[in-house]
């Protein structure tokens, strides 16, 4: 297929071109149902006349429907969506990106999802979809699940889908929460996830910025040794990554700590640890939860962040965590490559 496609893109690329457009009309659509050409228009950045002739294309296909509310898609528009990702992959040579930065990085496995999530915020389901995919196919009886917090590992729990068939699941938050959105929270999305899987959860209600001396005397509480003991016993991880000075902020950091990792070079974080361009370490904040050493042991630590913006700091983090699974973006896998490249790290 691969071949076919380079084939395609030679003799007819206008074809392509046309695929191309059309599938992320679809896909826009499906993320947004029901949803007005206006503002359909709006999301994709083009004339509302262009996308009218579209709709209207779709509408002959049987791929959408047009209804007061707005356009919705079909149960074949879903099919045709479906099988029009790996086509899109192809396209896009994405396939030759994945096996470069396996390589690279020495990654287990490496997922990239068409498109970034820097230009359209709909990518983010996409991760929470393909991710949520992985996760389904690699659970077991048994098994232990960490998850830390962020709008990101929030996409993958909203797409994980009612299961049942798995017996003795917990799922447990890799850290304390941090920020004021208690959606996001790790200890929110643990009891959710663990919901959907009938799976069993504990929380952990332990602040950011704790000194070494309430950390110990945290630790030594019985019900809060047993849930960390849990979590050193994790079977799947799956993490965020974020850029260094939106992730101080969110902890709450004071503005001269936030010019100290500047002047660190620090660009990601990850576990509380902030990481520079090297994947050096440069700052930790204690808490209690997953630390960065535990993750060898880990059976499968699946890091999962998008957007070009973040290419640095996915790249960073990744250098010294070593997440056995990525999952990311054309955006951010593109230019993860070109930094390797540029700076002969391949």
């Amino acid at each position: 297929m691969h071949e076919l496609v380079k084939l395609e893109q030679k003799i007819v690329p206008e074809l392509v071109e046309v695929i191309e457009k059309r599938y992320n009309i679809l896909r826009n659509i499906q993320y947004n149902q029901p949803i007005g050409r206006r503002i359909l228009a709006n999301n994709l950045g083009i004339g509302e006349r262009i996308v009218r002739a579209e709709v209207n294309f779709l509408k002959s296909q049987n791929l959408i429907d047009i209804n007061t509310p707005g356009m919705t898609v079909t149960e074949e528009g879903n099919e045709v969506l479906e099988k029009l990702k790996d086509f899109m992959y192809s396209i896009k040579g994405l396939d030759d990106v994945e096996e470069y930065l396996r390589k690279s990085l020495k990654l287990q496995d490496i997922l990239i999802v068409p498109g970034d999530l820097d230009e359209e915020a709909l990518i983010i389901n996409e991760l929470g979809k393909t991710a949520a995919k992985y996760i389904k196919e690699n659970l077991k009886e048994d098994y232990i699940i960490s998850l830390t917090g962020g709008s990101t590992v929030k996409a993958v729990i909203d797409n994980i889908p009612k299961i049942n068939k798995f017996k003795n699941i917990t799922v447990l938050p890799a850290r304390g929460g941090i920020g004021k959105n208690l959606e996001t929270q790790s200890n929110t999305l643990a009891a959710k996830f663990a919901e959907k899987i009938s799976g069993n959860y504990k929380l952990l209600h332990v602040p950011d910025n704790l000194s070494d001396h309430a950390l110990e005397a945290m630790l030594n509480e019985k019900n809060i040794k047993e849930i960390v003991d849990k979590i050193h016993k994790t079977n799947i991880l799956v993490f965020g990554i974020g850029k260094a000075e939106e992730m101080a902020i969110k902890r709450g950091v004071t503005e001269k700590e936030i010019n100290e990792l500047k002047t660190k070079g620090a660009v990601a974080e990850a576990f509380g640890y902030y990481f520079n361009s090297n994947g050096d370490i440069v700052h930790f904040t204690p808490t209690i939860g997953i630390r960065r050493e535990q993750l060898e042991n880990i059976d499968l630590s699946i890091a999962i962040a998008g957007g070009k913006s973040k290419a640095q700091a996915i790249l960073s983090a990744e250098l010294n965590l070593n997440a056995k699974v990525l999952i990311t973006d054309e955006g951010a896998a593109r230019e993860i490559m070109n930094i390797l490249q540029e700076n002969n790290l391949k």
